[in-house]
């Protein structure tokens, strides 16, 4: 399972999030988790359409999105979706 938080440097929000993906991770130590600042990534930022930061997004093990979250999100929102993404 794989995370991808985008985030950037003077986001208040992105700083909550950051704990509530901390928090998941924690919980579901096969969480695997790449964040990415909009400004240093701006081609994949631009390829998957990131609009607002923090953007949240979660990859089923076959690679296929399965949450999008734009804010802070929730964690029994993502512990859903990562359970969803279980085999």
């Amino acid at each position: 399972m794989r995370l991808e938080l985008f985030t950037s440097a003077f986001c208040d929000p992105c700083h909550r999030a950051r704990e509530v993906v901390a928090e998941a991770q924690r919980l579901v130590p096969a969480l695997q988790v790449d964040e990415r600042d909009v400004a240093a990534h701006q081609s994949r930022a631009a390829e998957l359409g990131i609009a607002s930061t923090p953007t949240t997004i979660i990859y089923g093990t076959d690679g296929a999105e399965l949450l999008r979250a734009e804010g802070v999100p929730t964690l029994p929102r993502l512990l859903t979706a990562l359970a969803q993404a279980l085999p």
